[in-house]
């Protein structure tokens, strides 16, 4: 794993991983209503059970750095991404029930 900018991205060498990066398959998610305290580290724990991740990220204010209580995480395949999408929302992470839709944008 290598932090860039805040966002966690596993570099993988699996040509399909790339691929769907590259055409932005819906396997990309949104959780919101996250917890100010979690942090992308959390967020990959709470979500790898499901699947091979390649990006997380939690949206951060541009001035003052913190949370702001919503992130994305994108699997390697659109099936990995439907099931956390069935498993997690509306679960409970680091005391909050969290919100999980498929992403809008790139999806």
């Amino acid at each position: 794993m290598q932090a860039i900018n805040g966002m966690i991205r596993v570099l993988h060498k699996n040509p399909l991983a790339r691929s769907l990066w590259a055409r932005n398959s819906c396997s990309k998610l949104f959780v919101g209503g996250l917890s100010y305290d979690t942090n992308e580290t959390a967020l990959k724990n709470a979500f790898e059970k499901y699947g091979e991740i390649i990006e997380v990220r939690v949206i951060a204010h541009h001035v003052n750095g913190k949370s702001r209580g919503f992130g994305f995480v994108r699997f390697t395949s659109e099936a990995s991404a439907n099931v956390a999408f069935k498993e997690m929302h509306s679960k409970e992470l680091d005391g909050r029930n969290i919100r999980v839709e498929f992403a809008r944008k790139n999806c």
